[in-house]
């Protein structure tokens, strides 16, 4: 199946889900970018697998998982059959994700900081799922999803606790001891959380020693977090703790009832470039700041007028300065070493341009003298970008015909991420520049510069 998936591209499933682009793809199942139409939903995901894989038991637990309703888990959109050139499959129309952690551990490890923040709402989803008697089955990095900045468990593996594993679903090192036997229980999902814990904090799945049932934690991970993996991975699923209990330390402490005024929560913005954030303060942590007594009011002083004239005047006197230095400085002579050459035809790379971030426009037009019309940048989530760090360096190859569109790209240095080449190479494509009628064809070289703060992107004439 790995190589029949891409042939079905632009088919129409059911006449209602054009497959625009296949994102993966294996022998068991594939994922397709689709549409929805819909308010508010613009790309989904559309999951396909062959009725040969599973049973109709499938459906049935797709339509269970679309009935739930959690800020932590994809919601699933419509479920059926469907038939390509004669074959049966099954289908599940789902929330498209811009991101996963298992995208984030190829280019680095998490800190313990950044797990504790994702064991919050991931304990939570886990904790509701089984709270209903239902499992999420497949906890692992690729099944941490990224929707619009928020972390969501993915929701089409959900099925009732006690069921065996899916048909597509192959053996795998989160899988649970007991998993042997082919039923899955909520101790099942806090064993793969607790593999998952392990490879976001070192990139890397605890070892097994040959005949041993525990598994061999490494002696690099983070003190605060050693105890919560311990438990997770006890060999004995009745000795490991629940969603529930694991949860308890990150909720925020229920306010005293000597404290139980409501008032909004205080909030922080931060003033880093590019990337301003609101953060929350819990409302109990403000409460418990010492409330200082006010300063008595004291009657107004009578203050002398005196200093306030001469500060009036001297800003005055500075204003007319500028004013006139400014003026004078208009149309000044433009020194030989600035001007333009006649004979010089060799064009300059066109400039890099800064983007903060996915809200800002990243195509920007340049001067009538530059040989580059339109640019580009690379659209990148912030949640994305907030995994970056240092510096991640694209460089893309294009060929630019006679009218100055791009007819072709190829990666040149396709830098440590497939992600970020692949946004790289697409915006790449939309580059326009200035008509050539001497020549049919010629070579570009754009470099795009990858880091938290956003993306640059750089033109330079290959020759």
């Amino acid at each position: 199946m790995t190589l029949v998936w891409p042939k079905w591209q632009n088919e129409v499933l059911n006449g209602v889900y054009p497959l625009r682009r296949l994102l993966s793809g294996g022998d068991h199942s594939a994922v397709f970018l689709s549409e929805f139409k819909a308010p508010h939903i613009a790309a989904v995901a559309i999951k396909i697998v062959p009725a040969e894989r599973v049973t109709l038991a499938q459906l049935s637990y797709w339509r269970t998982a679309a009935g739930l309703t959690h800020p932590h888990l994809i919601r699933l959109l419509d479920t059926g059959l469907c038939q390509l050139e004669g074959r049966q499959f099954l289908f599940v129309v789902m929330e498209f994700a811009e991101q996963t952690l298992a995208q984030v551990l190829l280019q680095r490890a998490l800190t313990a900081d950044e797990v504790q923040e994702m064991l919050s709402p991931t304990l939570s989803a886990l904790g509701f799922l089984h709270g209903k008697n239902l499992v999420q089955g497949q906890l692992k990095p690729a099944n941490f999803l990224v929707v619009k900045d928020q972390l969501k468990l993915a929701s089409d593996t959900v099925r009732p606790a006690g069921e065996p594993r899916a048909g597509t679903a192959e053996s795998s090192p989160y899988d649970p001891p007991e998993a042997e036997g082919g039923r899955l229980f909520p101790a099942g999902d806090i064993w793969a959380l607790g593999i998952t814990l392990v490879e976001a904090l070192t990139q890397r799945l605890p070892v097994r020693p040959d005949g041993s049932e525990t598994a061999s934690l490494p002696t690099t991970l983070p003190p605060t977090l050693v105890d919560t993996v311990q438990r997770c991975l006890s060999h004995d699923p009745a000795s490991r703790p629940t969603a529930t209990d694991l949860e308890a330390p990150f909720k925020h402490v229920t306010p005293t009832a000597e404290a139980s005024v409501p008032a909004p929560p205080a909030t922080v913005v931060s003033t880093a470039p590019a990337t301003a954030t609101v953060v929350s303060i819990p409302q109990a942590v403000v409460r418990e700041a010492p409330q200082r007594a006010a300063p008595p009011v004291e009657a107004p002083r009578p203050r002398s007028l005196l200093p306030a004239i001469a500060a009036i005047l001297v800003l005055l006197i500075v204003v007319w300065g500028g004013t006139r230095l400014f003026s004078g400085s208009q149309n000044p002579e433009m020194p030989l070493s600035a001007r333009p050459s006649e004979k010089s035809t060799e064009p300059k790379p066109a400039p890099s341009r800064p983007v903060t971030g996915p809200s800002d426009q990243p195509a920007l037009p340049l001067t009538n003298a530059s040989p580059v019309l339109h640019e580009q940048i690379p659209i990148v989530p912030r949640s994305a970008l907030a995994t970056i760090h240092g510096h991640i360096k694209v460089a893309v190859r294009v060929t630019v015909d006679a009218s100055g569109n791009v007819i072709d790209t190829r990666m040149e240095n396709p830098g440590p991420s497939r992600y970020f080449a692949r946004l790289a190479r697409e915006a790449a494509r939309e580059w326009k520049f200035s008509p050539a009628d001497n020549q049919d064809s010629r070579e570009w070289r754009l470099r795009f510069e990858f880091t938290r703060g956003g993306v640059t992107g750089q033109a330079s004439r290959k020759k």
